[in-house]
């Protein structure tokens, strides 16, 4: 059913692009009527219009919070056309129909990214605005709804199509569209509740994202995918992206894993190399070139074709190593001139920096069907005065500060996870084995492969604890000789005896880092 638009109201804070659909409705004769800024605006662009005040005469009030808060605005749209008590009612108290309302709402989520004070806060939650889009998404069957200048254009083609009318297609397509805005806004605002009240987990946990890009697949071809931003944030990813090929789905889900190692606790220059989701190599040294090299020689071949992620700018130098093998994805906090053209000579590959991302999360979900689980991030950093030493032999300095190390790595492994290290560099990884030994026999296997001689006198941390002996005894028998582990087993007296028969060390954490 097509509908001619005689009454428009546009409220608008975004300003940008109005003209170009307010000439559109004066050429099809569309009346205006319009809010207090938005009025100033159109007026000086010598558009027509009746501002809302004389409309409704009823001049706004309260600093503005009730301007479009009255029954002939509302009424106006909410009049249902094919409702003769309704056709009664609006000639009674001479109401007029609005068949289109045009509105964007208050920069919320920019004032508080901006804004600090509780108050000015408070002021930038849009009522009016949320109120007359419901509406009109409601009565969409005689009204339409235009919520986002990205739909003015299709508004104009839609008017031009059918002489100043539209369909009821397109008036249901736009208030679908206005219900999730609405939701979305106040989602926005009921997350800044909470954040400013410290509830993680309300009663009412609401997940909100914004789409910004229609991914050419998912994991896999046959798989529909797209990329939102989460919770109102901005896309810094892309924003900080300086070259290659736009990001795919895998390349996302491995930048995550890589990112929350970065964001972890690394203050010396660090490197990690990201495959499926998991590390294939991780390493830290006070010389950048060096935590590289050494995060590649952890397992060359599974770095090939996976994402380079370092918290250092990145140099010249690095650059022409890199670009000897084959990366989807270079990640870095800062890149240099010679070092961007260097990289770049790689036309595909993608080039991020993160050196404006800050990463403070506060919880993660999984979910399937209708259910998901929420919880907080594993942030917790571990404290050497909480380390309980199990075995006689006890480790020095050097060997703790390797133990932390290899332990924050495991965090982020899946499990079952075993990550053997020497010289805070990653070795051999083990992850997502259904039992702990599988992992230390991978983790070795790997060492072996690439590393060998590396494996005498290294250290390996199990994300859990080990459920019998044969785990720690195998890594024993390749040189490993410290070994950190969160403990807690009924078997733990039968782990300790096999250690200290081995005259090797075992620290006890009592925290435990599942990553399923």
């Amino acid at each position: 059913m097509k509908r001619k638009i005689a009454n428009a109201l546009i409220s608008v804070s975004d300003k940008s692009d109005l003209g170009k659909i307010a000439k559109v409705l004066k050429k099809y004769n569309i009346n205006i009527i319009s809010s207090g800024g938005t009025f100033k605006y159109l007026k000086k662009m010598k558009i027509k219009c009746r501002e809302i005040s004389h409309y409704t005469e009823f001049k706004e009030m309260l600093d503005g919070r009730v301007k479009t808060l009255h029954p002939k605005i509302h009424s106006g749209i909410l009049f249902d056309r094919s409702k003769k008590k309704h056709i009664k009612q609006m000639r009674k108290n001479n109401f007029e129909p609005v068949d289109l309302v045009v509105v964007n709402f208050y920069p919320f989520k920019e004032t508080i990214e901006k804004i600090k004070a509780k108050s000015k806060i408070i002021e930038k939650i849009d009522i009016g605005g949320p109120s007359m889009v419901r509406a009109a998404a409601k009565n969409f069957k005689d009204v339409v709804i235009i919520t986002s200048k990205k739909d003015y254009e299709d508004l104009i083609k839609e008017l031009k199509r059918f002489n100043g009318k539209t369909t009821l297609a397109f008036r249901e397509k736009m208030a679908c569209k206005a219900f999730g805005i609405t939701a979305y806004y106040d989602s926005i605002i009921a997350d800044w509740f909470n954040n400013e009240l410290n509830i993680n987990f309300p009663e009412i946990k609401t997940f909100y994202g914004k789409k910004i890009n229609q991914l050419r697949y998912g994991e896999n071809p046959h798989q529909k995918g797209s990329v939102y931003t989460y919770n109102g944030k901005n896309d810094l990813l892309n924003q900080g992206k300086l070259s290659g090929k736009e990001l795919s789905y895998n390349n996302y889900n491995d930048i995550f894993a890589g990112l929350e190692i970065l964001f972890s606790d690394n203050r010396l220059p660090t490197t990690v190399i990201i495959k499926h989701a998991n590390p294939c190599g991780v390493a830290t040294h006070k010389s950048p070139i060096k935590s590289f090299l050494n995060a590649q020689a952890s397992d060359p071949v599974s770095a090939f074709g996976g994402i380079v992620v370092c918290n250092f700018t990145l140099t010249e130098q690095l650059a022409k190593i890199i670009n000897k093998t084959f990366f989807e994805v270079i990640i870095a906090k800062g890149f240099n001139k010679k070092s961007l053209k260097i990289l770049k000579k790689k036309k595909n590959m993608r080039i991020i920096d993160v050196s404006k991302i800050n990463y403070k999360m506060k919880t993660n979900l999984k979910y399937f069907g209708n259910t998901f689980l929420l919880q907080e991030n594993d942030n917790i950093v571990l404290d050497k005065k909480k380390l309980k030493c199990v075995t006689k032999i006890k480790p020095n300095a050097k060997e703790i500060r390797e133990m932390i190390f290899a332990f924050k790595v495991c965090k982020y492994v899946k499990s079952n996870a075993i990550v053997i290290v020497n010289d805070n560099a990653t070795i051999g990884i083990g992850a997502g084995q259904q039992n702990r030994l599988e992992s230390c026999k991978i983790a070795i296997q790997k060492a072996k492969k690439f590393q060998p001689s590396k494996l005498n006198n290294s250290v390996a941390a199990s994300d859990a604890f080990f459920p019998f002996a044969d785990g720690i005894k195998t890594l024993i028998n390749s040189g490993v000789k410290l070994i950190v582990q969160p403990g807690g087993s009924i078997r733990d007296k039968e782990v300790i005896d096999a250690a200290n028969k081995a005259k090797i060390k075992m620290i006890f954490t009592n925290v435990r880092h599942f990553n399923h």
